[in-house]
C-alpha cells in the first residue's frame, strides 16, 4: 500500500505542476484512482510540505509549494 501511495503522490505532484492550482473533485476525476487513496496520498504530500490545501465550500483547493 505505501508503494501504491508515493506511486499516487507523484502523479498528483505532475498534474498540480503541469495544470496548476486544482480541486479535489477535478483532481479525483483526472486521476481516476479511488477518492480514498488520493486522499492519503495528498496528506503524505502536505505533511512533507509539498502541496497546500485551502478549504473551499464543500471541495478544497490544492497547490504546490513553490
Amino acid at each position: 500500500m505505501i508503494t501504491e501511495l508515493g506511486i499516487i503522490a507523484g502523479d498528483i505532484w505532475h498534474y498540480l505542476d503541469e495544470h496548476g492550482r486544482a480541486r479535489l473533485t477535478d483532481l479525483v476525476s483526472a486521476l481516476d484512482k479511488p477518492r480514498e487513496t488520493i486522499l492519503m496520498s495528498l496528506g503524505w504530500l502536505a505533511r512533507e510540505g509539498h502541496v497546500k490545501l485551502e478549504p473551499e465550500n464543500s471541495d478544497y483547493q490544492i497547490e504546490l509549494r513553490k
